[in-house]
């Protein structure tokens, strides 16, 4: 007999639901207006905690703007992944974390590189937003990046 986790069955389900236009021979993209949002969750969606303390991860509390602004985005059709350097052995946690606190999201990616400074290359747009204490809906804003040359 197989038995399987049912909201792990269900999160991983959820994420192959995805609404994807496929165009032959290339990687599919979002539909229009549809955004992925990779969220980080330590310091992100709760407190900093580091994976030396995986006891703290149990008891902290969500930040009350990210649980409802994560769960608004949601409820919008856009897809929300956890992208967290938590590692592997921490996923079950991380998601018995979420479900109890009643974040809606679509997977959970561990193993992030820890120490920020990131700088994400891709072929597909990235846009990124450097979370500093308070989650709210985003707004458009023009400042100067890094980018290949032409």
């Amino acid at each position: 007999m197989l038995l399987f986790d049912v909201k792990v069955v269900t999160s991983r389900f959820k994420f192959l639901m995805m609404e994807l236009d496929y165009i032959e021979h290339l990687s599919p993209i979002l539909k229009d207006g549809v955004k992925n949002y990779l969220i980080d969750i330590d310091g992100t969606i709760t407190d900093d905690v580091p994976n030396e303390e995986p006891e703290r991860m149990v008891t902290c509390e969500p930040y009350p703007d990210a649980l409802a602004t994560v769960n608004k985005w949601y409820d919008e059709g856009h897809q929300i992944c956890f992208f967290t350097s938590r590692t592997e052995n921490l996923k079950q946690i991380t998601i018995d974390w979420l479900d109890k606190h009643g974040f809606k999201y679509h997977s959970v990616l561990c193993g992030k590189p820890r120490g920020g400074n990131y700088h994400w290359i891709d072929n597909h747009l990235v846009r990124a937003t450097r979370y500093k204490g308070k989650f709210t809906d985003l707004v458009e804003k023009q400042v100067t990046i890094e980018v290949f040359k032409d």
